[in-house]
């Protein structure tokens, strides 16, 4: 994702509801717990493998449908589009697998809302990233950025955060894991840990759980065994 320049920053922080800028990232803390049980019986399925009923697609026009029992989210002509969760959720645990088929920038927001912005509804919020394949060496996925508030929030900069590099399958399916309880935000790639923000000003209390496809020349990207366990 490309970080948003001052004058921009400074545009959205003049709308209603807007957040000015990135928190500090200085400190990092450090996420060492191991990921949640995903197995425990009170998590329930997003997605019913054949439509798209509880997720509507917002800020974009990119097409999203059903294939082979996952969603697909195919990059076209649009500003980025998140197929976003009809409900809100305040604390919980949320999982799912990601593929890419063709290579393309995406991400999952969680406790993301809308801004009216001109002509379209702005989609702001936090986003776990994940990296499209081709920015080979930074490996951030998992990494926790701020979509339309300030860039990142979490970058995965640390020694810690190493063995994350080279943990996504290029070619293959990858889960993502979220924990947000609190002000608290932790990730896992693959079962790895990966971030640990804290909303020191719990600037994002309560939103929707969306799936993005990046606005760019391409990407398609696969998403399946899409569910969550509220807290």
């Amino acid at each position: 994702m490309k970080l948003i320049a001052l004058p921009l920053i400074a545009l959205i922080a003049s709308s209603a509801g807007a957040i000015a800028a990135p928190q500090n990232t200085s400190a990092q803390a450090i996420n060492s717990d191991p990921e949640p049980n995903l197995n425990d019986a009170n998590f329930i399925s997003l997605f019913d493998g054949k439509t798209l009923d509880g997720w509507t697609p917002k800020q974009g026009t990119m097409i999203f449908d059903v294939q082979d029992g996952a969603i697909v989210g195919t990059c076209s002509k649009s500003p980025s589009t998140f197929l976003s969760t009809d409900k809100e959720y305040t604390n919980f645990i949320f999982t799912c697998e990601v593929k890419w088929e063709v290579d393309g920038n995406s991400g999952i927001q969680v406790r993301s809302r809308i801004r009216k912005q001109k002509n379209m509804d702005v989609v702001f919020g936090p986003q776990v990233e994940l990296e499209d394949l081709a920015k080979k060496g930074r490996g951030w996925s998992g990494g926790i950025y701020g979509q339309a508030c300030g860039g990142w929030l979490y970058p995965l900069k640390s020694p810690a955060h190493k063995p994350l590099k080279n943990i996504i399958d290029r070619s293959g399916w990858n889960r993502v894991t979220v924990k947000v309880e609190g002000k608290v935000f932790k990730t896992w790639i693959n079962g790895l840990p990966a971030a640990n923000w804290v909303d020191e000003k719990n600037d994002f209390p309560k939103g929707f759980i969306g799936l993005q496809v990046h606005g760019g020349k391409q990407g398609i990207i696969h998403w399946k065994n899409l569910k969550i366990k509220e807290l």
